[in-house]
């Protein structure tokens, strides 16, 4: 009992865990984004911009410009990476809901603006509203080989911070997201752009519609749904969750040793009985089949019980959240995410009868068949 509901505590909870970290990486990660095959950046016009538009399914479309650059702000510099996107980026990504400070706005008639992470806005000390000390953006100049000149050797803009989000550090810390137009007139970009990304219907068929699309486009472009795009980070999660599992798996099979001893115990207390029941007839199969039922029966209640009590303290920690993260910590939570699914309890109640039929075979088998050998008399 105690075993099972462990492992649904804690498979839910790595549930919880997998669930708040693709939330998060989905608000910045598009639905479906399209690279280049080879290279770093393609024509724009190269892609059928009209033919992916068209498709049923494709509600969001932008051009996505990134490139790393030096960002200075009064005496402080910092590297990050800069993402040149559409004016209604948001309405793709849901980035706005993500706002710990001022808006998300990046560009405002002939006015641009920079959207930055809440890292990067740390390690520059920024300020919003600060009309007095713009943000200033540094990039390579393209074919420029001057190493000993600043301003032959690089290419420069400012702008001015309209809003800080913050989604996951490894977004945090890394990227400033502002208008397209801005990042084409400092890399010096005509129809350049490094990706593409799509937004879909939420009634679409994503796998479907990412076919289609790669059909659309060809074999000169790349096409990644959110799981491709963060694959890496997936199959790492995917993986210590069963880690996890067979960890407590065999935990269980430790615990349910007791169903061993307390089937040899019941084995020798009911001596007389098992003679009794010789002496009417019964032969070693019939034996052997009540004790291993006996067995089976411990299996199956504990089994029960452990899931219905795991069930009931999930419940109450979605409810209540009463089990808080670590004092201190950074995460986005303050308690302990729980996500129960339906296939967790069918695999551990397949586990705990699986072990169940292996610790009550092995006593039946073994001691019955010597207590009955012992016994020829009867």
């Amino acid at each position: 009992m105690v075993g099972t509901m462990a492992l649904i505590i804690v498979m839910s909870v790595f549930n919880g865990f997998e669930n708040v970290v693709v939330k998060l990486f989905n608000t910045f990660n598009p639905e479906i984004q399209i690279t280049a095959a080879t290279g770093k950046t393609f024509d724009i016009t190269t892609l059928p911009v009209a033919k992916i538009k068209a498709l049923p399914g494709v509600v969001y479309y932008t051009d996505v410009i990134e490139e790393n650059a030096l960002l200075k702000y009064k005496e402080k510099q910092f590297i990050a990476t800069i993402k040149g996107v559409n004016p209604d980026y948001q309405k793709l990504s849901g980035i706005d809901t993500m706002m710990t400070q001022g808006e998300f706005e990046i560009q405002k008639d002939s006015n641009n603006y920079a959207v930055v992470g809440q890292g990067v806005a740390y390690n520059l000390g920024l300020e919003l509203n600060d009309y007095l000390n713009p943000l200033e953006v540094y990039v390579p100049r393209r074919g420029s080989s001057s190493m000993t000149n600043m301003m032959e050797a690089f290419n420069s803009e400012v702008l001015f911070t309209s809003g800080i989000f913050s989604v996951q550090q490894d977004f945090d810390e890394k990227y400033v997201i502002i208008p397209i137009r801005f990042a084409r007139k400092l890399l010096d970009y005509d129809k350049e752009v490094t990706s593409v990304e799509l937004g879909l219907d939420a009634s679409a068929d994503k796998e479907i519609i990412q076919k289609q699309i790669e059909e659309t486009v060809g074999d000169k472009f790349v096409v990644k749904n959110r799981f491709q795009q963060q694959e890496l980070l997936y199959k790492i999660m995917k993986s210590e969750k069963w880690a996890i599992i067979l960890i407590l798996s065999f935990i269980l099979l430790i615990a349910t040793f007791n169903v061993i001893g307390t089937l040899t115990m019941l084995i020798l207390d009911k001596k007389k009985d098992i003679s009794i029941l010789w002496s009417m007839g019964a032969d070693r199969k019939l034996i052997r089949r009540i004790f291993f039922a006996e067995g089976m029966m411990i299996t199956f209640f504990g089994a029960f019980l452990g899931l219905g009590l795991g069930a009931l303290i999930c419940w109450l920690q979605q409810k209540f959240g009463f089990v808080h993260m670590p004092e201190g910590g950074s995460f986005v939570i303050t308690s302990y995410p729980v996500h129960m699914q339906i296939k967790d309890f069918i695999y551990v109640f397949a586990i705990d009868m699986v072990i169940g039929v292996i610790t009550s075979w092995y006593p039946v088998k073994q001691i019955s068949k010597k207590t009955i050998g012992q016994d020829k008399k009867f």
